[in-house]
């Protein structure tokens, strides 16, 4: 069974930090584009990073340009989202999802998604 698991997220103070994992069971990531996505309660799901294939490739939201950084291991089959200065508006689930793609693009069907993980930033 090809699965997706999401860990790292909790309760964290605004301008604190966290990092999400997301690790491959069932499959190996290296040949897959991961994207990180998060939606927040009456809102819609927004993409907030992407890492292709090679991982020579990452994009990001603007709300989250600068203070996110995504990275992958494939030795690990595990790809990560380190958060930094996080506010009270990261508040949501974080879901990855993966494609078998070779660079990020605005897919709509992603092929295989999370469960997803609760962060919230609130003092």
């Amino acid at each position: 069974q090809l699965q997706l698991v999401e860990s790292g997220g909790g309760l964290v103070q605004p301008g604190g930090s966290l990092r999400l994992s997301c690790a491959a069971s069932g499959f190996t990531l290296d040949y897959y584009v991961i994207g990180w996505f998060r939606q927040a309660p009456g809102k819609e799901r927004e993409r907030v990073s992407c890492i292709s294939r090679s991982g020579g490739s990452t994009n990001y939201a603007d709300s989250v340009k600068g203070r996110f950084t995504i990275s992958r291991d494939n030795a690990k089959n595990t790809v990560y989202l380190q958060m930094n200065s996080l506010k009270a508006e990261d508040t949501a689930v974080y879901y990855c999802a993966a494609i078998l793609r070779y660079a990020c693009s605005n897919y709509v069907e992603w092929g295989i998604w999370g469960q997803g993980t609760q962060v919230t930033v609130s003092s």
